[in-house]
């Protein structure tokens, strides 16, 4: 206490004259308009930056939750588009938009309906690897959640891969980056629409081969190179990637092999999108049916 009143005792002046200057200030901001704005306006900048650096600090925080509210609702969107669906046409000839659930091969069969064909679901990316020959990532989606084995993955902006393995709540699924011949997407020009093949040639993980596209076919570099929907996989016009350069493919110079940067970057994936073909049982019993009695 008498080191307290010392202290006091020592700095009066001071302490008195910070009392008197907040006095002062006070009185002029009251009796003056326009000291008293500048003051309100040069309080409102500062209370608003600091506003602004916390609800930063909040949305960081909260950005985990945003992202994941943003691929659910992606899915659903992928759900309800028209490219999802089967339009089927009625006796009379004329097309219908009733939608119908699907639930068994007997809803197929009936016409007047547009049929589910492609159902997605979200997954979060846990692990990924991009610099083997072959390479796999790991999704929290697993067959609690409809996932299986042989099923499409695609992220927001292209083509990623396909599932291998299932257990119970994770998917492994084998990455187009594999230098692999069971990862070999059916792919198509955007613009002349001549089909080829796009495969992984183990050199870079931003690029890819385009092949068996013809020499007639008029390609740029920057078209855009997309699924044909011919494989029971993907729907049709996926982004795969863009042409970067174009080369004659062999000494007879009928087809170009084409390097495409790809769509997707697997440097930095983190949500993808599984897709369910509803009918690809149905076309794999009929396609395996038609080559048995070929046989």
């Amino acid at each position: 206490m008498r080191n307290l009143i010392i202290f006091f005792r020592r700095y009066f002046n001071f302490f008195l004259f910070l009392l008197l200057e907040v006095i002062c200030i006070v009185l002029v901001f009251q009796n003056n308009n326009f000291q008293r704005s500048a003051y309100l306006n040069s309080a409102n900048n500062v209370s608003g930056k600091l506003y602004d650096k916390y609800n930063n600090v909040q949305y960081y925080f909260h950005l985990k939750a945003t992202n994941d509210s943003l691929v659910a609702e992606n899915t659903r969107l992928h759900n309800t588009l028209g490219t999802s669906f089967d339009t089927m046409i009625t006796s009379n000839g004329f097309r219908t938009d009733t939608i119908r659930q699907y639930s068994d091969d007997t809803l197929h069969k009936v016409t007047g309906t547009r049929i589910r064909r492609y159902e997605y679901f979200e997954g979060k990316v846990i692990n990924n690897s991009v610099n083997k020959p072959i390479n796999y990532i790991t999704i929290h989606r697993g067959s609690a959640q409809g996932i299986r084995p042989n099923m499409g993955v695609i992220s927001s902006s292209g083509v990623v891969g396909v599932v291998r393995s299932v257990s119970e709540n994770y998917a492994v699924v084998l990455s187009m980056l594999s230098k692999s011949n069971s990862v070999s997407i059916s792919a198509r020009l955007g613009q002349g629409k001549e089909m080829g093949s796009v495969h992984w040639d183990g050199e870079s993980a931003g690029y890819a081969l385009l092949k068996d596209i013809p020499k007639s076919a008029k390609v740029h570099k920057g078209d855009t190179v997309v699924t044909s929907g011919f494989s029971a996989l993907f729907p049709e016009n996926i982004p795969i990637g863009y042409v970067d350069t174009v080369t004659i493919a062999d000494k007879s110079g009928t087809s170009f092999n084409i390097r495409l940067k790809l769509a997707t970057n697997f440097y930095n994936l983190q949500y993808v999108y599984v897709i369910e073909n509803l009918l690809k049982d149905e076309q794999q019993r009929l396609e395996d049916s038609t080559y048995k009695l070929i046989k």
